[in-house]
């Protein structure tokens, strides 16, 4: 199946199998994936917490509003967290980052309010966001992107104050459930191409 057939195919599960396990290999595969997602001067600003552990999943949806049950039932749990420390970010990225792009950093973050600077961060976690779940979609699993979370709770749950971490979007993954799904056979809608892309050639 190309690329094209996988995001046609997809969807967002609404309900998922608790009994059907994720082979490890998928989740390694996952993690690595993850590991080579871009972001703007290969900054990396982000973590991912891989949680499949049933007594911490079930104190993480009790912190997910309106998704506790896709929590509960996902056979994993990963949370896209971003560097909320900018001090503790600045030596790592001095650490880790080739000298010139520690350079282009330091501009950056010159030029705005430290404010802007972690909405920067943060919204470049909706690309690891976005390669998880095409990844997700080629790997076989069903996935559920969710910000309707308590983000205090679940960083308190998962110890992220004291990692200089803060959480920003959750992802369900496992294998849906079609037979309480109810979102599984309608039909996928998007706006029309003419009406969100203009071509300038």
């Amino acid at each position: 199946m190309n690329i094209l057939e996988l995001i046609q195919k997809r969807y967002t599960a609404k309900k998922y199998n608790p009994n059907k396990i994720i082979p490890q290999e998928k989740i390694e595969d996952l993690k690595e994936i993850l590991r080579l997602t871009p972001s703007t001067i290969n900054i990396q600003p982000w973590k991912f917490t891989f949680v499949q552990n049933t007594e911490i999943k079930a104190q993480l949806a009790t912190a997910s509003k309106h998704n506790q049950e896709r929590v509960n039932q996902a056979q994993l749990i990963v949370v896209f967290s971003v560097a909320d420390d900018l001090d503790a970010f600045q030596t790592v990225v001095e650490n880790e980052v080739p000298q010139f792009r520690v350079d282009w950093y330091n501009q950056i973050k010159a030029s705005m309010p430290e404010s802007n600077l972690k909405v920067w961060l943060s919204n470049q976690v909706y690309i690891a966001l976005g390669v998880g779940l095409t990844a997700s979609a080629a790997l076989g699993l069903d996935a559920t992107p969710m910000e309707g979370f308590n983000n205090q709770a679940l960083d308190e749950l998962l110890g992220f104050a004291e990692k200089g971490l803060k959480s920003v979007v959750i992802l369900p993954l496992g294998y849906r459930d079609t037979s309480g799904d109810w979102l599984v056979n309608l039909k996928k809608y998007r706006t029309p191409k003419d009406e969100f892309i203009t071509e300038i050639k």
